[in-house]
């Protein structure tokens, strides 16, 4: 699952691991604030069993190369929560390149699947920048804080039914997910907002590192939301497939992506259950 906002900009496909991080398509039009809000998803969780505790290993590709790894693990916290924790870095070449590390932590209610707090740590050529999180049911306070900067840059966005990473996943893999389902909400992942729109493409048959996957197909777009509450279109992103495993515990087993450097992929390596 580290941007659900950018998701997947190398950091962000990351991102879309952690949280099952997902892939998105930008529209080209901008919509009016009126417009697109009486658009979106209202439904409550839905009954899909909830993720199982375990540990899960990514690898990421970057135009026919392993670009990264991470490591994503899974729990029940205390006071009915669930927390995802995960890092994550380039390798090889890539960290030649652009020499990138991520650290991931995400709290979220079990019982509504709506954000209370996120931590994410991210190095980028020996620049740190640190980005703090916190969830109420009017909207989020956003801290974010780089290691040249004294003091940090404070950001409130106020909507209802608002998401970051790990509840974004949590909340669609709660849905029944048919063929041709649409769900449309709004994400925080770092210091943005950003509307989502899943659709259910299909269901098939899918070969990862891992193994082997009845899977389902889904297509994501992606807009952010400016100053203005409009929608606008991701300069970065051209498009993007992610496919879950069709089972009862909803996986992420790939992300492909179409973004400005290149084709940029995350599969899953390993899954390892707590209970197994």
């Amino acid at each position: 699952m580290s941007r659900l906002s950018n998701l997947l900009l190398a950091r962000s496909v990351f991102g879309v691991l952690l949280l099952t991080t997902l892939g998105f398509v930008p529209s080209q039009e901008s919509r009016g604030a009126t417009d697109w809000a009486s658009t979106l998803t209202h439904d409550p969780r839905g009954n899909f069993p909830d993720l199982r505790p375990g540990h899960a290993t990514y690898v990421y590709g970057w135009s026919g190369i392993t670009a990264g790894m991470s490591d994503v693990s899974f729990r029940h916290g205390e006071q009915q929560t669930f927390v995802l924790e995960g890092k994550g870095r380039t390798v090889g070449l890539a960290r030649v390149l652009w020499r990138f590390d991520l650290s991931y932590r995400s709290v979220a209610n079990a019982q509504t699947l709506r954000p209370l707090e996120a931590h994410q740590v991210e190095t980028a050529r020996g620049k740190r920048i640190e980005t703090n999180l916190k969830f109420s049911n009017e909207g989020v306070n956003s801290r974010r804080l780089e290691a040249s900067h004294a003091t940090p840059t404070v950001k409130d966005f106020t909507w209802e039914n608002l998401y970051d990473l790990q509840s974004v996943f949590l909340y669609l893999r709660s849905q029944p997910l048919r063929d041709h389902n649409v769900y449309r909400v709004v994400v925080y992942p770092a210091n943005s907002a950003y509307v989502a729109t899943l659709t259910v493409l299909g269901h098939e048959r899918l070969r990862v590192r891992s193994g082997n996957y009845n899977a389902i197909k889904l297509d994501l777009k992606l807009q952010r939301v400016n100053k203005k509450n409009e929608l606008e279109a991701h300069r970065k992103f051209k498009r993007a497939t992610i496919w879950l495993s069709d089972d009862n515990d909803r996986v992420l087993l790939r992300v492909e992506s179409q973004i400005f450097v290149g084709t940029v992929t995350a599969e899953l390596q390993s899954i390892h259950f707590d209970n197994d």
